[in-house]
Order: C-alpha cells, then structure tokens, then sequence
C-alpha cells in the first residue's frame, strides 16, 4: 500500500513510501519516523480506486509537520503529550506543551500545579 506524505497546509507532497499493511500508518497525534525525516501527523485520509467494479483503498495521505520528537515526549492515556500531563496547565497535546509556558521546559517551571480531582 502506498503513503504518501504531504506538508500539512500547503499539501504538497514530500515523500511517498509502501508500507505492507494499513496497521503500520500512524495516526494524527503519532510521530512517524521514516527515511526522510521525522513528522508529526496531522491529519490522515484515505484515497479509495475503482478495481473491478468495487473501491479498494489505493493510498494514504498523511498530512504532516517535519519535527523531532521532544525528549520531554510521553505516552499517556492512549496518545502522546508533550511536558507534565500531571500539571493542572498541560495541554495534553503533541502539539503545545502548557498554556502558562508553551516552550518548557516544566521542571523548571514556577506555575507548576499537579491536578487535583
């Protein structure tokens, strides 16, 4: 199956590749590492073809954002967060790391405040 990779807003396409089944595409929210540098996905669509009287998925499209995965970078609650996802001020986003300081880093961060339920 084919992806392609495209520049988030402008569309334009940056790399294609074949990946062997539809459970190794990433998601938007996932970093995705491939020969040709690192992305953050933003969104992902999927282009269908007519074979033989019925559609059949063709390829992929990931819209995407060249970035490196932050250090600062963890795995919660089912999808990736950037900075302190115990801090009452975290976005919880791949995207924004706190709404008080969005560059970080939050260890040094003087309005840090855990959660309290």
């Amino acid at each position: 199956m084919q992806v392609e990779l495209r520049q988030a807003g402008s569309q334009q396409l940056l790399h294609r590749l074949t990946v062997e089944s539809l459970a190794e595409v990433p998601h938007p929210g996932r970093w995705f590492v491939s020969d040709a540098g690192s992305f953050l996905v933003m969104q992902r669509s999927h282009r269908y073809q007519l074979r033989n009287g019925t559609y059949e998925l063709a390829t992929v499209a990931l819209a995407v954002k060249a970035e490196t995965k932050p250090a600062d970078a963890h795995w919660w609650n089912g999808r990736w967060v950037i900075g302190d996802p115990s801090c009452r001020f975290n976005a919880r986003t791949p995207l924004l790391r706190c709404a008080v300081v969005p560059e970080g880093p939050c260890e040094r961060c003087s309005h840090h405040e855990p959660i309290t339920p």
